[in-house]
């Protein structure tokens, strides 16, 4: 039942994340907060990892973090790549931003560091 719950969840922000980030960029209100977008982009993908290893968790029935950690980080990665090839190449507002990938591979990679601290200390991960 939870693996259905995390898949759904993942599969919902994933859409989440495709609709704001392949949006017209002209229906999208403009803040005025230097390097706002770069936060978002973090927080997009730290949200989003961190559904994907609960999903891969329950999906690979692994007591072990490594390898649901491994697959949603790559899948975080891929994914944050894939979109600037679209915004770059599908939409007409917008272009690839190389540091739109760093930010999301920041936002990932808390996930990463928070998750195997959280793990080491409390052992919280295994009882999901």
């Amino acid at each position: 039942m939870r693996k259905k719950i995390f898949l759904a969840a993942a599969l919902f922000w994933t859409g989440v994340i495709l609709f704001f980030c392949l949006e017209n960029a002209k229906d999208i209100p403009q803040i005025n907060i230097p390097y706002i977008d770069k936060v978002v982009h973090a927080i997009f993908h730290f949200v989003f990892t961190t559904l994907w290893f609960l999903y891969f968790k329950k999906k690979l029935s692994s007591s072990i973090i490594v390898q649901p950690l491994t697959w949603s980080f790559v899948f975080s990665l891929l994914f944050g790549i894939s979109i600037e090839l679209m915004q770059q190449y599908i939409t007409l507002t917008r272009s690839a931003d190389v540091i739109d990938v760093l930010a999301n591979t920041v936002g990932a990679s808390l996930v990463v560091i928070t998750i195997l601290l959280l793990n080491a200390r409390t052992r919280i991960v295994d009882k999901i």
